[in-house]
């Protein structure tokens, strides 16, 4: 089956209806990978016509979520973070993400940035997508471009999001 943005959207919009939890979002992951599999979705959403950066292709009115094209250039890296109170699913077009895993040892306080230590690494490749739900800490980092379909619970460029730093190693 032939994907559009507009039918993923629909599709995402069916799922999270009916279960706006982690569990529907897990089926959001599995339609996003379904989609990442159709070359042409692909190239329409995040092809070479999209630039470095973050793109918002659509969002729900009724739910808030969001759907985006996001290209990453070469030797870039985003340090620990969350996506605050809400979720993000990246989904992996073309290129490879290397993903850290956080665990919080110091919650942020009085605008001081929480601390995290290392909890695991994975690679991310094309056809994969991957839940962060609230409060999941990690850290993407790209050794190449890189192009991605992103779903946010909502905009999080429109959030007060906490900062986050490794913390030093006991001596």
């Amino acid at each position: 089956m032939a994907h559009t943005l507009e039918s993923f959207a629909a599709k995402c919009h069916e799922l999270l209806s009916a279960d706006p939890g982690p569990a529907g979002r897990d089926k959001v992951v599995e339609a996003l990978e379904e989609a990442l599999k159709d070359e042409t979705f692909v190239a329409a959403t995040v092809g070479p016509d999209f630039s470095a950066g973050r793109e918002v292709l659509y969002k729900d009115e009724v739910l808030g979520f969001c759907i985006l094209a996001h290209v990453r250039k070469a030797s870039n890296a985003s340090p620990p973070h969350d996506h605050g109170p809400t979720w993000a699913i990246y989904g992996q077009a073309s290129g490879s993400t290397e993903m850290t895993d956080w665990r919080m040892t110091k919650a942020p306080e009085d605008g001081k940035p929480g601390e995290v230590e290392f909890a695991g690494n994975y690679s991310v490749k094309p056809g994969m997508a991957k839940l962060y739900n609230e409060g999941m800490l990690h850290s993407p980092s790209w050794a190449s471009e890189a192009r991605l379909i992103r779903l946010e619970g909502q905009n999080v460029e429109n959030i007060k999001r906490d900062r986050y730093v490794v913390a030093e190693p006991a001596a």
